[in-house]
């Protein structure tokens, strides 16, 4: 079993920021993608941004683009969510989601239990 932790959210104003991180844990044999998702109330979840394992190639939505930069950290199998100029849109839960392997064999694809971000004054 794979375990993710998340962390990070909170509440802040307009043009705030915020960093979220992802720490995955347990029956690790390899990582492949990592990306963080969100769910607004009465909105179906998107993906918000995902990076491949060599850290080379980044997908991020448009509404987030020049703004949220993702990153991870293959030693601590760890990603990170750095939010800048925060909207009250992005307010939602975030949701990181680990892809890999957890034997020679056996994949995983598990998901953090979410974190609130609020962007309000």
């Amino acid at each position: 079993q794979v375990q993710l932790v998340e962390s990070g959210g909170g509440l802040v104003q307009p043009g705030g920021s915020l960093r979220l991180s992802c720490a995955a844990s347990g029956s690790i044999f390899s990582v492949t993608a990592m990306d963080w998702y969100r769910q607004a109330p009465g909105k179906q979840r998107e993906l918000v941004a995902d990076i491949t394992r060599d850290g080379r190639n980044y997908y991020y939505l448009d509404s987030v683009k020049g703004r949220f930069t993702i990153a991870r950290d293959n030693a601590k199998n760890t990603v990170y969510l750095q939010m800048n100029s925060l909207k009250p849109e992005d307010t939602a839960v975030y949701y990181c989601n680990v892809k890999g392997m957890s034997s020679a064999t056996d994949s995983f694809n598990s998901w953090g239990q979410g974190t609130q971000v609020t962007v309000s004054s």
